[in-house]
């Protein structure tokens, strides 16, 4: 038996504000990754709502959600990452922190490609299916689950290994011209 879960449960009161500013650039991606974990959360809600009791308004509204955060705010986290993150990892002694780092750039692309998939499931999910649509079919269910579970390793890695490496090999100064590159590319002044 399906397990139901209430309507109010899967939307998300619009998108709140991370508690991290950008002059703590690596709290500012630790809010990112939650906000990664409550998006995935979110699909997987989506596709428990769906599974139970079909499609509904809430179940577009919670599709275009997720569609806004992979659309928008993904892509730039992930570029920060490349900046900034990387670099000074892939210029430094460690062979399997080197390792490490390359796969996770390949995990970028991945990503990348695995989203273009599951956005086509969602573009579905977002407007009112046929009238004899019940339940995602499984090859939806897979690619939205292989979506998943790429970011779901990759930011684990990232939490775990890569970003304290980061922060560990970063100057004042290089974490202050982090902070402007990324305030920068948002469009947001400099304080």
């Amino acid at each position: 038996m399906a397990m139901s879960i209430p309507l109010s449960q899967i939307t998300l009161p619009g998108h709140r504000a991370p508690g991290a500013g950008f002059e703590a650039p690596f709290e500012m991606l630790d809010a990112c990754h939650e906000r990664v974990h409550r998006m995935l959360a979110l699909l997987g809600k989506l596709q428990q709502h769906t599974q139970a009791h079909g499609w509904s308004e809430q179940v577009a509204q919670a599709a275009v959600d997720v569609m806004r955060y992979f659309d928008l705010a993904a892509p730039r986290h992930h570029e920060d990452e490349e900046r900034h993150v990387f670099p000074p990892l892939l210029a430094g002694p460690d062979p399997a922190l080197r390792a490490l780092v390359l796969r996770l750039r390949q995990d970028h692309r991945d990503m990348e490609a695995a989203w273009a998939q599951a956005r086509e499931v969602l573009v579905f999910a977002s407007q009112p299916p046929p009238a004899n649509w019940a339940d995602f079919t499984p090859a939806q269910t897979a690619l939205l689950h292989h979506f998943s579970s790429l970011y779901q390793r990759h930011i684990a890695d990232e939490d775990s290994t890569v970003y304290p490496a980061a922060q560990a090999q970063m100057g004042a100064e290089a974490m202050q011209a982090m902070s402007a590159d990324m305030m920068r590319r948002r469009g947001l002044e400099l304080r």
